[in-house]
């Protein structure tokens, strides 16, 4: 059954056009409760954790969803600004039918968004998305009074949450004598990500921590690693640590200022782990830099590739029984550690593989260069049909036939925005950039 209202990380638009309205997301968390309601099956009376970014958006988002659950008969608690994996390891962790996360990732503020949990921590299943889409087309209608859901305030959300990450650090390591550079993204993170590190002993200095609603993800975050890049030079740091606004990709940056990819972060992490117990393989997703098969494959390790998207990195990892996954983007998925991506843990994952080796980033990396991308984002006109037209068919053809071995095309469509992905890598900086305009000419305007 085809969703109309999901995309590949929930549901997200523009706030105050459809449908990203208050009217909407009432009847999306009415429905909602009746199909999470039903999947969790528990007894009882069914609960929900509602989570959100700093977007000023957040507050009449979170009031709608609150309404929708209630007149559906399910109980409401209320985290107020929490990473999304956070959200995801406290609705585990409480035993609660779902977790519902207000936010709009690395968006800008006018954009927001609504994305699920189960009561497993896990992103839901296409399935069970399609079945809140199909009851959002039933009449709305209300619990009698007695039934109604009630809503309270998790106060404690955010020291449970922080002794969680600390947890997945090695017991047997700290920090001490690490001067950390953390950017929040003026995001979820802004009020923990900075104690996390500073608890296991890091000298913390916090950037992008100043929220006011209309500033997350504006010039700072992983969506802008180079703030990040400026403030470690500046303050003479070991590294940088680089969250979006709701703290599930990672980006860091070392002394010298060079910024590391979710790729090459997912290299450092198989080197760890190959050195020390072992691992079968690991995922990476379509737009993996060819750099990285190459890596694993010299190292022994198993790779393959999922569509973009880490819901699809997650479901292809439990389906090989491994570990380990990354997309370039950040996200990076630590099973053994979450159920979701997160970054904060997987900057301490990062961390913990090199306090361990003693190397820096750049050791970690020694020998392995990433092949030139270039990735153009390209607006399409509503209703084209991509995967019909002639003319990108045999511009692509044309493309492949020039790079041989020497390289790869990827066209893929947004999952959140009306936009064509194109993405060429070859070992040629300059043909992949001409290559990439060539193909991106031929879309319409």
């Amino acid at each position: 059954m085809g969703r109309q209202y999901f995309g590949t990380d929930g549901i997200r638009g523009h706030v105050g056009k459809a449908p990203i309205m208050p009217d909407f997301v009432m009847r999306l968390g009415h429905a909602a409760g009746k199909v999470l309601a039903h999947e969790a099956a528990t007894g009882g009376r069914p609960t929900v954790l509602i989570g959100k970014d700093t977007r000023i958006s957040g507050y009449m988002l979170e009031a709608a969803l609150e309404a929708g659950f209630a007149a559906a008969g399910v109980d409401v608690m209320l985290a107020g600004p929490m990473p999304t994996p956070a959200v995801a390891y406290l609705t585990r962790a409480l035993r609660l039918s779902a977790g519902v996360v207000i936010s709009a990732s690395h968006n800008p503020y006018q954009d927001n968004g609504i994305k699920f949990f189960s009561a497993s921590g896990n992103k839901l299943p296409d399935a069970v998305e399609s079945a809140i889409e199909a009851a959002l087309e039933q009449p709305m209608d209300c619990a009698s009074s007695e039934k109604l859901g009630k809503a309270r305030r998790l106060d404690d959300a955010r020291g449970r949450y922080i002794e969680f990450c600390k947890s997945t650090f090695p017991g047997e390591l700290d920090l001490r004598g690490m001067k950390l550079v953390v950017d929040c993204a003026h995001g979820a993170a802004y009020h923990i990500a900075p104690d996390v590190f500073h608890e296991l002993g890091a000298e913390v200095i916090a950037i992008g921590n100043q929220p006011n609603g209309l500033n997350i993800n504006d010039g700072v975050g992983a969506t802008h690693a180079d703030a990040l890049a400026r403030a470690v030079l500046a303050h003479r740091a070991d590294l940088g640590i680089a969250l979006d606004g709701d703290a599930d990709r990672l980006l860091m940056v070392d002394a010298g200022g060079r910024i590391y990819n979710g790729d090459e972060l997912l290299v450092v992490m198989v080197k760890d782990r190959h050195a020390n117990g072992g691992i079968d393989g690991a995922v990476g997703t379509l737009m993996t830099n060819m750099a990285v098969e190459s890596a694993l494959r010299e190292m022994g390790v198993g790779f393959a590739r999922a569509r973009v998207g880490d819901r699809y990195v997650l479901e292809l990892l439990q389906e090989r029984g491994w570990q380990v996954g990354a997309e370039g983007s950040g996200h990076m998925l630590f099973l053994d550690k979450h159920t979701t991506g997160d970054g904060i843990i997987s900057a301490l994952q990062v961390m913990s593989a090199l306090r361990r080796s003693g190397k820096t980033l750049a050791d970690s990396l020694s020998g392995m260069q990433l092949w030139p991308q270039t990735l153009l984002n390209v607006k399409i006109r509503p209703g084209f049909d991509w995967q019909s037209s002639r003319d990108l068919m045999v511009a692509r053809e044309q493309a492949e036939a020039e790079l041989g071995q020497s390289g790869r095309v990827l066209i893929r469509a947004s999952g959140t925005e009306p936009l064509l992905r194109v993405m060429v890598e070859a070992r040629d900086a300059a043909v992949a950039r001409a290559l990439a305009e060539r193909l991106a000419s031929c879309i319409p305007a």
